[in-house]
Order: structure tokens, then sequence, then C-alpha cells
């Protein structure tokens, strides 16, 4: 038996029964995943829920040999990179939006990539999530299940060789220790150079946890994380460009130096303590603390050097002024979330679900700063690199004097799935959140609350036809650094955001492929801008202002499932149209303009074919991104990129192959800033991998 992160055990089944059940061969559906927590905190065919949910699970995470979460973006309608782990999502720039096991507390926080060792599958809820899990952006969330222990036996052992010099391994074993305790431990290791000039990379992760099946209606799971990253040359910016998006150098170029690098190090503890008190009631309660360090010291573009010194355009647009930054951040993070859920079984069928949040973020940060040649610091040639004239000992450092941020949220929720009829269900929910923030630096505190609303409608014409619409909203706090700049002006309202969503879900071929069709419009207020009226400092007029909106709309579609016993596939198609309807800030966000990196059409596909005979299979894959625009309007282009793999086991070993950027496309993921350039995708990369099972 399998047991949902979010679902405990019901009173029935015992730790017995779930020790002797073992899943032998290939499931009915290979990606498809029928229901899913992430929309409602309980477990809910992907046919009742009155939203669009994308699950990507372990098996099609192991077919793209992905190892970090950008690896995944093209499986997901309506998703694109904006830059380092930050995706756009249905038009809007979210980075901090990120779950574990239905709770708040990133490892990765920051600057880092998510790496998906530790991952059994990603799930993404589409549209504002904030009646479930408070603030954050409209476009969505993504929710990362982790491993656990289990009672079911199993030690993989994997190795993998690629490109630039990469090499790696893995060991994960589980299994049951007694008739109710299970464990689990895994470790993994990889590095590798990269295609990036004065880049790399070193990963390493830890993991280690413990099931207790206490009794036949209480289990408790515990787990620990150890993660650390080193990489070189890093934080990455972009390759500058023209205003028509061609690269001006190389996609190689790298305006770090060999001795930059960023450093991570965290430790995450996680328990989950899931009872029945009866066949209707139940309470699943998670508590997370994570202990996060980061260090980095990295050359940061700064603009064409200034020919005259005088301000004006006549520049050398051969060589760049760089700055160099040496920070320190660390968090430490408390999050705990408790669910009770209360099935009524009567005339009409309803399950209740009634928490509370709490999150709380105590973070450290220490920035020094040396600029361009006064301070030490060498300009670049970016056609002919002039690497290491200049050494970071002898900088002249200055103290930003930042100390870092206290940061509290805490929520309360309610949420009705209530069966009307065999053919009508209906979703409400609404949510309390209160925040504070507080800056340690110049003592400055502010609180807010906000209360979100959600409800949905499916009605399901058959057993495979479902339509539904949903109204959601979404409210996100603005930064501390921005309210207390605003203050003596009344402060700022919390971004907003709403939509209504309308969609069709239909089940094929007996269930063994399912289809989601999406058409959606969100505005987004109360976007924070600066105030063009703004003159300076003590002059009486806000420097930033809740002016801004943004609006939204959409289409998505998406298949997931079999199509024969030995063909399945994963595709999707996104349509957006993001612009700003209030801004007048400039070009980027004057009435009107296209919203930067929100691309209008994005599709993606991943489909394998099992060839039986040779207990191998082939797999195919393509990236498609239409044009977009960075936040100094420079165009970015579209691109396409095709994937392939191989797969092939003997006895009870697999080996696979897998070619990323197959015909070794040049092409920039996403825009950053004129001074910066855009962001280059991999080129073509060849990934060996080897996997054995005890």
């Amino acid at each position: 038996m399998s047991v949902s992160a979010n679902e405990p055990v019901t009173p029935t089944e015992s730790a017995t029964s779930i020790e002797k059940i073992t899943v032998m061969g290939r499931a009915q559906t290979f990606y498809r995943e029928s229901s899913s927590s992430v929309g409602t905190k309980v477990e809910t065919d992907m046919m009742d829920l009155p939203q669009s949910v994308q699950v990507l699970n372990e098996q099609l995470i192991v077919d793209q040999a992905a190892r970090e979460i950008t690896d995944l973006y093209r499986s997901i309608a309506g998703v694109s990179a904006y830059s380092y782990s930050g995706v756009t999502f249905r038009g809007f720039r979210d980075d901090s939006n990120v779950f574990y096991d239905g709770v708040r507390g990133d490892p990765f926080s920051g600057f880092g990539v998510p790496q998906l060792f530790n991952v059994e599958r990603v799930e993404v809820l589409k549209g504002p999530a904030a009646a479930l899990y408070g603030g954050g952006e409209p476009g969505g969330m993504i929710n990362y299940v982790t491993k656990k222990p289990s009672f079911e036996q199993d030690t993989e052992v994997t190795f993998t060789v690629g490109d630039d010099d990469r090499v790696g391994g893995s060991i994960d074993s589980k299994g049951g220790l007694t008739d109710s305790i299970a464990y689990r431990v895994g470790a993994f290791y990889e590095q590798k150079d990269s295609f990036r000039n004065n880049a790399d990379s070193e990963n390493t992760e830890l993991t280690a946890g413990l099931l207790f099946q206490l009794d036949d209606d209480t289990r408790l799971t515990t787990t620990i994380d150890y993660i650390k990253q080193d990489l070189g040359g890093n934080r990455l910016r972009g390759v500058p460009v023209d205003d028509d998006g061609n690269f001006l150098v190389g996609p190689s170029y790298n305006a770090n130096e060999a001795s930059d690098y960023q450093n991570l190090e965290a430790t995450v503890l996680q328990a989950q303590l899931q009872h029945y008190f009866s066949d209707n009631l139940s309470v699943d309660t998670t508590v997370r603390f994570v202990d996060n360090e980061r260090v980095q010291g990295y050359h940061e573009s700064q603009g064409w050097v200034d020919v005259n010194g005088d301000g004006e355009a006549n520049v050398d647009d051969e060589t760049i002024k760089r700055e160099y930054r040496k920070q320190y951040r660390a968090n430490q993070e408390v999050s705990v979330t408790s669910d009770f859920i209360y099935r009524l079984d009567s005339t009409i069928e309803q399950t209740m679900l009634f928490g509370a949040d709490y999150h709380h973020v105590d973070s450290e940060y220490d920035y020094w700063r040396a600029r361009y040649e006064a301070d030490g610091v060498a300009n670049l040639n970016i056609f002919e690199l002039n690497y290491g004239e200049s050494d970071p000992a002898d900088y002249t450092l200055t103290d930003q004097n930042r100390e870092g941020e206290k940061i509290e949220r805490m929520g309360f929720y309610a949420q009705d799935q209530i069966t009307l009829t065999d053919k009508w269900l209906l979703l409400v929910g609404l949510r309390y959140d209160h925040f504070n923030d507080y800056d340690k630096e110049s003592g400055f505190e502010f609180s807010d609350e906000h209360i979100s609303p959600r409800t949905g409608v499916v009605y399901k014409y058959s057993p495979d036809t479902s339509f539904y619409v949903n109204y959601s909203e979404s409210f996100n706090p603005t930064s501390i650094g921005d309210q207390e700049e605003a203050d003596a002006d009344g402060g700022l309202d919390p971004e907003m955001g709403e939509q209504v969503e309308i969609g069709v879900k239909n089940q094929w071929f007996d269930g063994s492929v399912m289809t989601t069709l999406a058409a959606y419009q969100i505005t987004k207020k109360d976007v924070a801008m600066s105030n063009p009226n703004d003159t300076g400092v003590d002059d009486g007029i806000a420097a930033l202002v809740s002016l801004g909106e943004v609006e939204s709309k959409g289409l998505e579609f998406t298949l997931v499932g079999d199509i024969t016993a030995d063909w399945t596939i994963m595709a999707n198609y996104a349509y957006n149209d993001a612009h700003v309807t209030q801004g007048d800030v400039g070009d980027t966000y004057a009435d009107g303009s296209k919203f930067v990196n929100a691309p209008r059409h994005q599709a993606g596909l991943w489909t394998r074919y099992d060839i039986d005979s040779l207990q191998s299979a082939i797999a195919f894959g393509a990236d498609y991104v239409s044009e977009q625009v960075s936040a100094d309007a420079q165009i970015v282009k579209p691109y396409t990129v095709f994937d392939m793999s191989w797969t092939t086991t003997w006895q009870q070993t697999q080996f696979q192959l897998n070619v990323k950027n197959l015909f070794d496309k040049e092409y920039a993921m996403s825009g950053f800033s004129e001074r910066n350039g855009h962001f280059p995708g991999s080129p073509r990369e060849v990934v060996m991998q080897v996997s054995h099972h005890f």
C-alpha cells in the first residue's frame, strides 16, 4: 500500500499489510497520476478538482535524467525559465512560492537551484494558491514531495558520467527494520564543469529517515537531509546581446573570475505525524526546520566603460566595468502545518478541512562591495577576455551595513468539498493570514493581515468528462525594504491577484490518458513601482507607490498517459498574453507593454516507446518557447531544442543514455538586464547513467 504525504493510514490497515504488498513490473500508466493532494490538501481525484494541476512523477524525472528543477520546465504548461530557479508562471515571475511536502522551508533559498535526488515527484498547482498556502504570486505554486522511508525493500546504486567532465553516483536504500519501523538512507554526489567560462559545480546530499507505525491508526515519519553545493564562478549572469537578441560573444562568456564562488550548506529536519481518530476524522501535522548558509563572492557587470567619464553616451562597447560583491546569507526557518480532515457521509457527501500553519524566518545578511577600477576591480574586455588582472584580496571593500530580517507568517484556513449530486461538485475555501516583518538593521517593523477566498464548481458530464470553473485570489506582501522606503507616505498594500479559470478534463482509453484544457484571466493589482512623479529625497512625494496593474490571459492544454501498452506521452501547450494595464514607468512598464520574460507561446513534449523484445525504450523530447522581452526591452529570440534517450535493462541493471539539446542549438532561455545580457541555454550534452537494484 502507498500512503500519500497528506493522507494518514486508515484504522483497518496494519503495518503488516503494508509490508506484504509489492508492485512488480510496469504500472498501468508511466507518467499519469490520477490523484493529488496539492490542490486541496486532501487526496483528490484529478477529475474532481476545479483547478488545473500537473504532477511530474519519479518515472518522468528518471527518464529525462533530470538533476535539478530547471530540467523539468518543458513538462509544465505555462512555465518557462526566468533566472536561476525562478520561473515565469502564467506570465508572472515567481522565485519563492516553493513548498516541500506541503510546507514552507526551501533549503536552496537564495540563488541555488533545487536538486532532485531526494524528490519523489513535483506537484504544480496552477493559479493563485493563497486560500490554502498563504502569500505568493498568482501564477501558481510548486510542491516537492520528498522520498520517505518505506517497508518495501529496495536498494539502488547509480553511477553517472557525461560531458564537461561530469561524474557522479548515488545510493538509495529503504526497507523494514521491524514489523513497525521502516528506514531510508541515501547519498548523492556529482561534479561537473560548465560550458560557461570559470564555472563548475559540486553537489553533495546525504539523507536518512525512520518511519514508526505506532499503531494501526498512527504513524510518525522523521527525516534528515544534509545538502552541500559548491559552485565555482557564480552567480552566473547572462551574455551581452544587441537589441535584436543576438549574442555579441559566444554563450561561454562569463563576467566572473575563476576565483568567484557560491557555496551553500543546509540541514533540514522534518517530522510528520498522521493519526486517525475515527474512520471519518484524521489529523496530519508536519514540522520542518531548515538551517541554511550561503557565502558568495562574484563579479557583476555594471555596463560599458564610459570613455570620457562624463556620463554621456560615448562608451567603449567592448569593455565592461564591474563591481565585486562578497556576501554572506543565512536562514533559520521553522514551519508548522496541521490539517484536520473530517469526512461526512450523509445525504450530501462532504470532506471538510480545517488547518493552521506558522512560518518563522530569522535571516542574517552581510554585504561588502568594491566598485570599478577605483576600488581595484579591473575592467573586462568581452572580446579579448583579460581574466586575472585583479585579485579580490586587493580590492577596497566597503561594508554595505546589512543585517538581515525576521519574517513571521501565520494562517488559519477552512475548506469544504461538497458532492451536491452525482454530477455536481462544489469546493469553497477561505484563509486568514497575518504577517509581520522586521528589519534588523533599522529596526523598522511592518505587519498586516489578509483574507483569501476560493470557490470552484465541477460538472461531471460523464465519468470521463468534467467541466469546471473557479475563482481564486492571491496576495503577496511587499518586501520589508520597499515598505520602509514608502512608510512615510503610508506604506504599500500587498500585491493582489484575482483569477477566473474555466476548463474541461477528459479521460481516454479506459482512463490511461488524461487531457486538461484550461482558459484563465489573472489581474494582479497594487504592483509596487517607482513613482514617476518622485523628484528625490525629502520632496514629499512617495518614491514607491502601488499604482501598477498587470493582466494575464491564457490558454493551456496538457496531455499525459499511455497511448498504447508500449507508448507513453506527456505533452503541453500554453498561450499567454501578459501586459501592463497600469504603469507609466519607463518603456518596460508603460501601459500596454509586454511583461518581462513572458512568452506568448510555449510547448513541451516527452514521449517514450518501449521495445519489449529488446528490453529497451527510446524517448524523444522537444521544448519550444516563443519570443520574449528582457527587463530592458531587448528581444529574446524564440527557440526550440530537442532531446533523446535510450534505455535498456539487463537483469537488475539499467543502462540509460540521454542526449540533451540534440542539434546543439545556440539560444537564450530568458532575458535579464542590458548590462547583464541574456541567460544562455546549455549546448548539446551527453549523459550516461547505470543503475542497479538489489
